[in-house]
């Protein structure tokens, strides 16, 4: 090898990978001595013990908010789904400092570090008798109560929080490419065993989900937060070790130019040159030589019509100044920009539905508080069911991969069974029925409130079982094995060979604006309804709240949204046949839609659970 670059010893030219990856300092390695399962079962631990540790906090804070910092139905859903939206934002900047800047390995043990900064802060913040008010009332938060939470105590707890979202912005993105890294696409074997690797990687999140959904919050519940705050820390010390003691056997990535540089040189290019006429004959346009992507590996994208203002990006000025990334950008690339830009449609459908996710931990939790949750000598923690959710999801998966696709592939002859708009689709209206069903039950434990006399939802019990809220759980994560994993699918499968990290990104924007929507309508709707109504639809006392209103409300705006999804599903047209497309077997090919890609990449974005 040329210049400083060092071959590991001990092997032939063909026993080193050829997907590109190295060791940390750039120089090429032997298949044998990195990557592969050995690698990997590194990344799977670290997944489990950082899946209990978020799951951990999120899943029961708005408790937290609400029983120990005294705060109110609004604020504590608000502040936990504005965290959560956060969370889920801060990803897209992590894999850009890890695409364009210190690689994913370097940018995730940094990250990781912060990660754990914030828990030890966040344990030390629920622990500490001068971090936290004094206790008052009975059971969540008296209204009479003065021990309100100083603004040091909010400070310190609020600010471990937002350091642990600054932490997984840089774990969250770059740990399941990490381990897709360890297996070279171009040797069989390891292909194979990068399909093996997933199942194992998603059965580590929902693992460690349904373990922080029963037993941490159960600790949390019975015996306390300090306890129950301080085990996934530890767990996440210990993960971060084991990670770290795998340092030697893992492949990297070298870092490439960022996607958002690709899609802002299109797109500044074009602007430039908005009043230059393009060539009738798109040959005519700039891109480079076949050569080129042949080294890389790669194939140029064809011209498309759609779009035509940002094909003048490409249109090369005789006599003018020496071309830059600002000013000529190649064919390829003014085709990637189009494919990311014309998915834009269709992740704005996707907020109503995240937005319809974050009532899961808050006001779905909320509700579970009021009710009867003794079952013999065990009481259930109100967080608890949303486990349900991750199993009923984790069955629909299996039934639909199992069952549902190839009875509707023999229908349709669609390799995937139906297309992924139509599977969005079907989650949408799982969605509308799931709303539907949360008003009603709400309606009845209105009812059974009122009947019994019980006009105060703190510290009283409606003698009604906690089970009555579990189809809302259960659907939810049916309505998970349609939407959101068709969503991670979708933008992934119609995001350019060169633009996948950024495809993916756009499902966890669509997870974290929709935390966000969430907070702006529960604040809506809260204000608008207590300026003409006795005391509004979402109050600290939930009997004296109409959250039946709220929910139907929910249902109506994604009937409209599913509205908006018909028009948008109509107008979409899926990209022209890429590489990788698997047979589905006889009859003709439907709409250019992609077959199935390597599932590899595709679980780089965990599903929501």
């Amino acid at each position: 090898m040329a210049g400083t670059t060092r071959l590991e010893a001990g092997g032939s030219d063909g026993e080193y990978t050829q997907d590109g990856t190295t060791d940390l300092h750039g120089n090429p390695i032997l298949r044998s001595k990195r990557g592969g399962w050995r690698a990997c079962a590194f990344v799977v631990v670290y997944e489990v013990f950082e899946r209990m540790a978020y799951y951990g906090i999120s899943s029961n804070l708005v408790l937290y908010l609400t029983t120990e910092l005294h705060q109110g139905t609004v604020l504590s859903a608000n502040n936990v789904t504005n965290w959560v939206g956060t969370i889920w934002m801060t990803p897209v900047i992590g894999a850009y400092i890890a695409d364009a800047h210190l690689g994913r390995y370097r940018t995730f043990m940094v990250a990781s570090i912060i990660y754990l900064l914030g828990m030890i802060l966040l344990t030390m913040a629920v622990s500490l008798p001068s971090l936290k008010p004094a206790k008052c009332g009975l059971g969540t938060a008296d209204p009479n109560c003065d021990h309100k939470a100083t603004s040091v105590q909010l400070g310190v707890f609020f600010l471990a929080l937002y350091i642990l979202a600054v932490g997984t912005g840089g774990t969250k993105p770059n740990i399941s490419t990490i381990g897709a890294d360890q297996f070279d696409e171009h040797e069989p074997r390891e292909r194979k065993q990068k399909l093996s690797f997933f199942n194992w990687w998603m059965f580590s999140i929902f693992f460690g989900t349904l373990f922080a959904n029963t037993v941490l919050v159960y600790i949390q519940d019975k015996i306390g937060w300090t306890v129950g705050y301080a085990l996934p820390t530890a767990g996440l010390a210990v993960s971060i070790a084991v990670f770290s003691a795998g340092t030697p056997f893992y492949r990297h990535k070298p870092t490439s130019e960022s996607s958002f540089a690709k899609m802002a040189g299109v797109i500044v290019a074009a602007v430039r040159k908005c009043r230059v006429p393009a060539p009738v004959d798109p040959r005519g346009l700039h891109e480079h030589d076949p050569n080129q992507y042949e080294k890389k590996k790669t194939s140029p994208l064809p011209h498309t019509p759609n779009f035509r203002v940002l094909s003048k990006a490409a249109v090369k000025i005789e006599g003018g100044r020496s071309a830059s990334r600002w000013s000529l950008s190649t064919v390829t690339q003014v085709e990637e920009t189009k494919q990311m830009l014309k998915m834009l449609p269709v992740l704005l459908i996707t907020f109503v539905p995240s937005a319809m996710l974050a009532q899961i931990n808050t006001l779905f939790v909320k509700q579970g508080t009021t009710l009867e949750r003794r079952l013999h000598h065990f009481e259930i923690p109100p967080a608890s069911l949303q486990g349900f959710v991750t199993i009923s999801m984790l069955v629909s998966v299996v039934l639909y991969d199992r069952l549902f696709v190839p009875f509707m592939r023999r229908l349709t002859k669609n390799p995937r069974g139906i297309s992924l708009l139509q599977r969005m689709g079907v989650g949408l209206v799982f969605h509308i029925v799931i709303m539907v069903i949360a008003s009603v039950t709400e309606r009845h434990r209105l009812r059974v409130a009122m009947e019994n006399g019980i006009f105060e939802s703190k510290g009283t019990t409606v003698p009604l079982s906690i089970f009555v809220l579990l189809p809302q759980f259960v659907l939810m994560g049916v309505a998970d094995a349609f939407l959101e994993v068709a969503k991670i699918e979708f933008f992934y499968d119609q995001a350019p060979e060169g633009m996948k990290s950024l495809g993916t990104s756009y499902s966890m924007t669509s997870l974290g604006i929709g935390n966000f929507l969430s907070s702006f309508l529960l604040s809506t709707v809260s204000r608008v309804t207590r300026r003409h109504g006795q005391g509004g639809w979402i109050q600290n006392n939930l009997n004296a709240s109409r959250l039946d209103h709220y929910y139907a409300f929910f249902a109506v705006l994604n009937c409209a949204n599913l509205f908006v999804f018909f028009a948008v599903c109509r107008m979409y047209v899926y990209n022209a046949e890429v590489t990788h497309v698997v047979d589905g077997g006889g009859g003709e090919k439907q709409r250019p839609e992609v077959a199935m890609q390597q599932p590899a990449t595709v679980g780089a974005v965990e599903v929501h659970p």
